[in-house]
C-alpha cells in the first residue's frame, strides 16, 4: 500500500515553473499568485483523494523544502568561510546575507514539525530558541554574570580552551563540530545551551543586539574574525573556529534530514506505512505550529511583555522574515502546493481536498483564514521592511505596531480554530494541537 500511494503521490505531483519566479529573501518572498498546475482525476467517489497520495505529496513537499534549505545552508558555509578566510565588512555582509537568504525555506518546513517525531527529535539541533548567549561568546555587561537556572550562563567556550559541565572537565581547546553537538548543546539538560544552528551563527555574525526597542541590530564588528593586532573581542582565531563549526554542522544535519525524506527514508515511510495517522499527523503539525509556537512563543509572550529578547531572530531583526515564513509553511501543507526557491512548484493531492469532499464549506474558510493571516504578516513585515523593525513594534507603547503584531496572532487563533473543525470533518480523534500559556493562561506569564 505504502508502496503504490508514493508511485501515485509522485505522478500526481507536478513540478512547474512559475511565469514570475520571485526571490526568496525580504519582501520578494510575500505571497503572490501563480498558475496552478493541472492535476488528473484519480480521485475516489466523494472526491477525495486516496490518503496515501496525500501523504506522498506532503513527502515530496517536505523533501524539495529541505532541499532548498540544504543549499541555501550550503551557500551560508561557503560565506562564512570567505570571512574567516579574509575578514572585512564585504565578507561580513556577504555572511548575513547568506544567513538571511537562508531563512525563508527553512522556515517553511517548520510546518512538519510537531506531528514527526523524526523531525521533532532533530529540530532543536538547527533551529532551538532563545539561547544563553553568554555560553558560547563575549556579552555586554548589562547581560550579567550567572543564572539561577544555567550554571553555563557565561561560559564563553570561545575564550576558554576548557570548561566544566556537570564536574566533568571538558577539553575545547579546538572547536569542532563534535564539541558544539556532543558536549555544548543543551549542556547540563539547559535547553537554553543552544551551541548549534541558525541562532548560533545569527549570533555569531550579528553579536547581541543591545538596542532594546529602539532601532538597530547587533553590530559585530568584522574585526572580531580578523587576526593579529586588528582582532577585537579577543580569541578572533577561536571565534573563527566556532563559525566554521556551527555552520559545516547546519549542513550536515540538514543533509541529515534530506535523507529522511528521499523515497526510502525513515520520516516519508513512517507516514506511508500507517496513512490514518499520516494525516493527524499533517494537521497537528499545522495546529501545534499555529498556536502554542507562533501565536503563543514567538508572539503574543513578547508582545505581552513587550521584551526584544522574546523575538526569534532577536540578533539580526529578521523575525519578521521568519514568522512570514511559517504562516507560509502552514499554508503549503494545507493546500498541497510548495514554490521552490528556483520558482517550480510541487503540488499534489492535499488534506484540502480531503476535507473539500468531506465539508467544502469548512475547507473553504479554512483556505481564507490562512489566506488572511499570510496577508497580516505580509503587513507586519513589510512594516519591518520600511524601517520599523519587529521588536519595535512589540515595544511598549506603540500601539499602532502592537496592533499589527496581534493582527497577526489573531490570524493564527483564528485559523487553529479553523483547523479543529477540519480535524472534525474528517473524523480524526488522535490529533492534539499544543497550547501556550500566553494565549490560555495569561497570568502564569507575569509570575
Amino acid at each position: 500500500m505504502a508502496e503504490a500511494g508514493q508511485a501515485f503521490g509522485q505522478n500526481w505531483s507536478t513540478t512547474m515553473t512559475s511565469l514570475r519566479p520571485m526571490a526568496r529573501t525580504g519582501l520578494a518572498a510575500l505571497s503572490g499568485v501563480f498558475l496552478l498546475a493541472a492535476a488528473p482525476s484519480a480521485l475516489a467517489a466523494d472526491g477525495a483523494p486516496d490518503k496515501a497520495a496525500v501523504l506522498a505529496n506532503y513527502s515530496d513537499i517536505a523533501l524539495a523544502g529541505y532541499q532548498d534549505a540544504l543549499a541555501a545552508a550550503k551557500t551560508l558555509d561557503e560565506a562564512t568561510d570567505a570571512l574567516i578566510a579574509g575578514p572585512s565588512e564585504a565578507t561580513l555582509k556577504a555572511a548575513r546575507d547568506a544567513w538571511r537568504a537562508a531563512r525563508p525555506s527553512y522556515q517553511e518546513t517548520e510546518a512538519f514539525r510537531f506531528g514527526n517525531p523524526i523531525v521533532d527529535d532533530w529540530e532543536g539541533r538547527v533551529n532551538a530558541w532563545p539561547l544563553d548567549e553568554g555560553l558560547i561568546d563575549y556579552v555586554a555587561g548589562t547581560y550579567g554574570t550567572e543564572s539561577d537556572a544555567n550554571n553555563l550562563y557565561t561560559a564563553n567556550v570561545i575564550a576558554n580552551p576548557s570548561i566544566t559541565i556537570g564536574g566533568e572537565t571538558i577539553d575545547a581547546s579546538t572547536i569542532t563540530p563534535e564539541l558544539l553537538q556532543d558536549k555544548l548543546q543543551e549542556a547540563g539538560g539547559v535547553e537554553a545551551n543552544v551551541a548549534t544552528g541558525y541562532h548560533a551563527v545569527e549570533f555569531l555574525l550579528w553579536g547581541q543586539d543591545l538596542n532594546g526597542t529602539d532601532a538597530g541590530a547587533g553590530e559585530r564588528p568584522h574585526t572580531d574574525f580578523a587576526g593579529g593586532d586588528d582582532c577585537t573581542g579577543g580569541n578572533c582565531d577561536r571565534r573563527g573556529q566556532y563559525l566554521d563549526a556551527a555552520t559545516d554542522l547546519l549542513v550536515t544535519d540538514l543533509e541529515e534530514m534530506v535523507g529522511n525524506w528521499e523515497k526510502d527514508g525513515a520520516a516519508r515511510k513512517a507516514l506511508l506505512d500507517s496513512p490514518e495517522n499520516g494525516i493527524s499527523a499533517i494537521l497537528t503539525g499545522m495546529g501545534s505550529l499555529s498556536y502554542g509556537e507562533l501565536a503563543g512563543e514567538r508572539m503574543k509572550l513578547g508582545l505581552l511583555l513587550h521584551d526584544p529578547e522574546e523575538e526569534h531572530d532577536c540578533f539580526s531583526d529578521n523575525t519578521h522574515i521568519s514568522h512570514l515564513h511559517d504562516a507560509i509553511g502552514i499554508r503549503n501543507v494545507y493546500t498541497g502546493r510548495y514554490e521552490r526557491t528556483d520558482g517550480t512548484i510541487v503540488e499534489g493531492p492535499s488534506v484540502s481536498d480531503l476535507v473539500a469532499a468531506s465539508a467544502p464549506e469548512i475547507d473553504q474558510e479554512l483556505r481564507a483564514k490562512l489566506d488572511a493571516t499570510v496577508s497580516a504578516m505580509e503587513t507586519m513585515a513589510k512594516a519591518a521592511e520600511d524601517g520599523e523593525a519587529y521588536d519595535q513594534q512589540i515595544g511598549e507603547g506603540n500601539d499602532e505596531g502592537n496592533a499589527r503584531v496581534q493582527a497577526a496572532i489573531d490570524g493564527l487563533v483564528d485559523q487553529t480554530r479553523a483547523i479543529e473543525r477540519a480535524v472534525a470533518a474528517l473524523d480524526l480523534g488522535n490529533v492534539s494541537i499544543e497550547g501556550s500559556d500566553s494565549l490560555d493562561n495569561v497570568n502564569a506569564v507575569f509570575q
